[in-house]
């Protein structure tokens, strides 16, 4: 009995340890390895168990293990994912590793996100490390040489203008082509709401800042899921957001100077005086006597023997400013989190009278209600003054200063007021008696509602505002060439643009077991925009001091205008995935559009996509070196919708006949009208080697545009001349190839990034004739020809027996004439590049870092419009640039610069003498930075302290001899690729910026 008792009482003891050893508890804190901050939310489990926890607000946690548990492994969003060996003790402390880039293996797709891994779509992604700590002017520049397939060019220096983006080409002529930019889900509105040609930025009052990611959905895969708008691609920006945890307060500033990449080379007084009078003496002159004379009795200006020697070329510069404050404070817990932030910039352009100031602040709240309901949204407000300048096709445009002659003084010296009495308007009283304000209140708002269903089934419902409201005033003075004489001109302009737009969304993501997994997603989504406008003209006014439109004596001029449309849409979306290496994906839209015919107003554009992930089959899984191997086919139908809102409709305006108010038809309409339709074919690689030292894609496609909306001729006998259809094709087909490699990656990081595309594009339809206005624009577009080739007279030279300027006369370039009308037009240049890319370098060491950004445009031509003028070899009385000084002087002489002919252009008609190679490579940014050690800051409170200078734009290697290779002139239209007419260069732009966190 006694030894029964002992047995018992042993097995009692044996059982209690395992009871004891079943209830383990560990506790522990999970910090970042960077900042030593705790993490909330990180997912604490125990190896090869289901059971789990997650840390609380201050990264504390507590878990349960058994006593077979040999791990835990702790996984959180931008971290590494960590094992950690379970060890005697109960108490586990924990500093997670963050992973190069916020996001990295998270990309954000129409309507979601996938992770890098599984995307089979082409997709091109800037994170926070591509953004942060740059003076970027506005959000798309990021874009610029960092995304493979995507061409960015400025128009111009001027401030708060509009980049011209182009996704894989050209994909219509009559249609918009610029991209769809949707942020937070919001398609929101980038046409230009303003009265110009030159007209305002309206993404230019975002905050480069508050941006956490932008993605370029490329192919028609990722992009078809927004149907009729992605024919030109889609760029997806997402916001900052708040993350739990301890409040966080980021403060940043920089300020700097910036100056002209470029200043034109113009004769000074003496060389003007030789040029001119040589000029005048060949048609009949007679030397430095008649010259004066002429020049007195035909201008009214300044003698000519007058001793000055003006330098209006750069008049119209001068050193610009710039400056930004931001703050953001962040912070929250597990149920709520939030971000607030607010910034202000002003920048004093290189362009006298150019300023650009941006205000702005931006709040998100995002919260947890329970464990089946998320909520959040956030609203961005801001407001931004342009200062503007005139359109570069006007003499008060400041680069047109350059035309005057340096013989004339910037001053009256009698006076010591601007010299009204120049050759040419002297631009330079429009900064003194008159103004041209822009102004633009924007306010960008969100709210959303997630509801899980089930675990696997989440219905989400977003709803966006997007409201731009412009106001234009410009007055322009007395002493104003075009205020003069009505005694002061004042012109407003109001707009208005509303757009609003909801999503709802059913998801599904399922994974069966280790071989199937699912996503899916079927939505409804609903826009409506609209836009209205008023002017109002006042001239006469008592002096001015007196700007507002009360004050004139003439109401002389007022308009109104209201226009609206609409889109409907319904989308489903499917990805399935095979034992992790076989993936499939297709995806369907139909939209249907107020813009387009009663006959055809729906469409419908589906897409599908296949992915192979060979590293993970058994044949290659030998190959250690081989970390990603990738290959992605997709197809797909896209559209255009970016019309006029009424061209399928006939319509009526009101008109004044002898006082008598009636209606008149102005426009001829097609029920048939439909969306253009791009099919998009695309093969892709995507590798990563020796554990992504090494990383890249290479991508092929043909993208093919049918059903042009053009202009198409008709028979005037109804009293219209043409009527908008679906009659044209056009094709893109091309190249990408991105590589990443990480050089160094001990205490000295070396990482490179490389891109380059090569794109061609052709016309292979077109009704009627070719489009070509003629005039001082080369422009063209024909059947068989790239968008927007050069067409004209071709160049021949000089005749070395008398200084004549000589063409080809036909495209055989066999014979040549000095009869212009003689030659034939023909194509002489190209304005789209064989290919574009960019070139980076990042370098760290310790707590300094480098990083050098370029980028390279080849093998585009440009057309300097503006050279007939200029470099005109004295054919005007307008300045010249240097190289007009080479002009042909005797018979034999072998020169390009014909013989000086006062007024018989001689040479200086549109001709690809004035086409030049536009390639180009530009250091586009350097920024030297240096992370103060946290051991010196820390009696601050500081959290991180980072100091910096940038260099934007610190040189250029090109041939092109005017003011900058990176130029579109905005007034030519659309077809008028590669045009510059006095078009300002951009800036290069030197910043010195800090960086503190609390």
């Amino acid at each position: 009995m006694k030894k029964r008792l002992l047995l018992l009482c042993a097995i009692i003891c044996s059982l209690s340890s395992i009871a004891m050893a079943q209830n383990r508890t560990i506790t522990g804190k999970v910090t970042s390895d960077n900042d030593k901050n705790p993490i909330p939310g990180v997912t604490v489990s125990v190896k090869g168990s289901a059971q789990s926890v997650q840390t609380d607000v201050n990264g504390n946690f507590s878990i349960s293990v058994n006593a077979d548990a040999k791990f835990l492994v702790f996984k959180y969003l931008g971290f590494t994912d960590q094992e950690e060996p379970i060890g005697s003790s109960n108490t586990m402390n924990v500093a997670l590793r963050e992973k190069a880039s916020d996001l990295s293996e998270v990309v954000v797709v129409g309507y979601g996100t996938q992770n890098r891994r599984d995307v089979i779509g082409s997709i091109a992604k800037l994170g926070v490390a591509d953004i942060k700590d740059k003076p970027l002017t506005t959000i798309e520049s990021a874009l610029q040489g960092n995304a493979p397939g995507v061409f960015v060019n400025s128009s111009s220096g001027k401030l708060g203008q509009a980049l011209q983006i182009r996704v894989r080409g050209i994909s219509s002529i009559s249609a918009n082509n610029q991209p769809l930019f949707v942020i937070d889900g919001v398609p929101v509105v980038t046409d230009a709401l303003g009265s110009y040609t030159e007209p305002d930025n309206p993404l230019a009052a975002i905050n480069p800042d508050d941006i956490e990611s932008m993605e370029v959905l490329k192919d028609a895969y990722a992009s078809a899921i927004y149907g009729a708008r992605a024919s030109n691609g889609v760029v997806i920006i997402t916001t900052k957001k708040g993350k739990a945890g301890e409040t966080k307060v980021d403060l940043s500033y920089f300020a700097g100077f910036s100056d002209p990449t470029k200043k034109g080379k113009f004769l000074n007084a003496a060389q003007y005086r030789q040029l001119l009078e040589e000029s005048l003496k060949n048609v009949g002159y007679d030397g430095y006597a008649n010259a004066s004379e002429f020049w007195g009795d035909n201008n009214a200006v300044n003698d000519w023997d007058t001793n000055y020697d003006a330098d209006w070329a750069n008049a119209a510069f001068r050193r610009g400013h710039n400056q930004q404050y931001n703050i953001n404070v962040s912070g929250g817990d597990a149920k709520t989190r939030f971000m607030v932030s607010g910034n202000y910039n002003n920048n004093d352009g290189i362009i006298i009278g150019n300023r650009f100031v941006r205000t702005g602040g931006r709040v998100t709240i995002d919260h947890t209600a329970f464990k089946i309901l998320d909520l959040g949204g956030s609203i961005n407000i801001s407001k931004t003054d342009n200062n503007r300048v005139s359109n570069d096709n006007l003499f008060s445009n400041p680069l047109q200063l350059n035309a005057l002659p340096p013989i004339q003084p910037i001053y009256d010296p009698a006076t010591g007021e601007l010299n009204n009495n120049t050759v040419y308007y002297n631009g330079l009283i429009d900064q003194v008696n008159g103004s041209n304000l822009s102004t633009t209140y924007r306010t960008l708002a969100t709210a959303y509602a997630g509801l899980k269903i089930t675990p696997d089934l989440v219905f989400k419902s977003e709803y966006g505002f997007d409201f731009n409201n412009l106001e234009e005033e410009q007055y322009l003075g007395a002493k104003t060439q075009d205020g003069g004489s009505t005694a002061g001109y004042s012109y407003n302009y109001l707009a208005k643009s509303i757009n609003f737009n909801t999503n709802n969304t059913l998801s599904y993501n399922k994974a069966f077991n280790e071989d199937h997994s699912l996503n899916a997603l079927v939505g409804f989504t609903f826009q409506d925009t609209k836009f209205r406008y008023g002017t109002v003209t006042g001239t006469g006014f008592p002096s001015d001091r007196f700007e507002k439109i009360a004050s004139a004596a003439k109401i002389s001029a007022g308009s109104s205008f209201e226009t609206a449309y609409t889109f409907v849409s319904y989308l489903a979306r499917a990805n399935y995935k095979y034992k992790g290496k076989y993936l499939v994906g297709a995806s369907i839209r139909t939209d249907g559009s107020s813009r387009f015919g009663s006959n055809k107003r729906y469409g419908t554009f589906p897409a599908g996509s296949l992915g192979w992930i060979m590293n993970e089959e058994d044949f290659m899984k030998g190959a250690k070196w081989i970390s990603m191997l990738k290959l992605r086919a997709s197809y797909g139908l896209t559209g255009n919708a970016e019309i006029g809102n009424f061209a399928s409709r006939t319509l009526y305006g009101g008109v004044n006949y002898a006082g008598v108010a009636g209606t008149l038809p102005n426009q001829l309409g097609d029920p048939n009208l439909t969306w253009e339709n791009t099919s998009d074919l695309n093969f892709g690689l995507d590798f990563g080697l020796f554990a992504d030292r090494l990383s890249g894609s290479f991508e092929v496609y043909k993208k093919k545009t049918t059903d042009l909306l053009l202009n198409v001729p008709i028979p005037a006998t109804n009293g219209f001349t043409s009527i908008t259809q679906n009659v044209g094709d056009l094709e893109n087909k091309g190249l990408e190839i991105s590589l990443n490699s990480k050089n160094f990656v001990g205490e000295f990081k070396w990482s490179t990034s490389f891109n380059i595309s090569f794109n061609r594009n052709k016309i292979t339809r077109l009704a009627g004739q070719p489009i070509f206005p003629g005039g001082r624009y080369l422009g063209r577009i024909s059947e068989g020809e790239p968008f927007g080739y050069f067409y004209g007279k071709a160049y021949a030279g000089v005749d070395p027996a008398n200084g004549d300027a000589l063409y080809y006369v036909d495209a055989s370039r066999t014979a040549t004439t000095n009869d212009y009308s003689a030659a034939q037009n023909q194509k002489i240049g190209d304005p789209n590049p064989k290919f574009f890319g960019g070139f980076g370098n990042r370098f760290s060491y310790k707590n300094f870092d480098l990083d050098i950004q370029t980028q390279f445009v080849y093998g585009n031509d440009l057309y300097n419009a503006a050279g007939g003028f200029q470099s005109a070899n004295g054919d005007y009385f307008d300045n010249q640039t240097v190289d007009q000084m080479d002009y042909w002087r005797t018979p034999g002489q072998i020169t390009s610069i014909p013989q000086p002919r006062f007024g018989e252009s001689n040479g200086t008609r549109p001709s690809s003498r004035y086409v030049q190679s536009g390639s180009y490579l530009r250091v586009k940014n350097i920024i030297l930075g240096y992370n103060v050690p946290k051991a010196f800051i820390k009696k601050y409170k500081m959290q991180n302290l980072r100091v910096y200078v940038s260099a934007l734009n610190p040189f250029t290697i090109t041939h092109y001899t005017g003011y900058d290779p990176e130029i579109n002139t905005t007034f030519a239209g659309s077809v008028q690729l590669g045009h510059d007419f006095y078009t300002p260069p951009q800036a290069r732009t030197i910043t010195f910026g800090l960086n503190v966190g609390f």
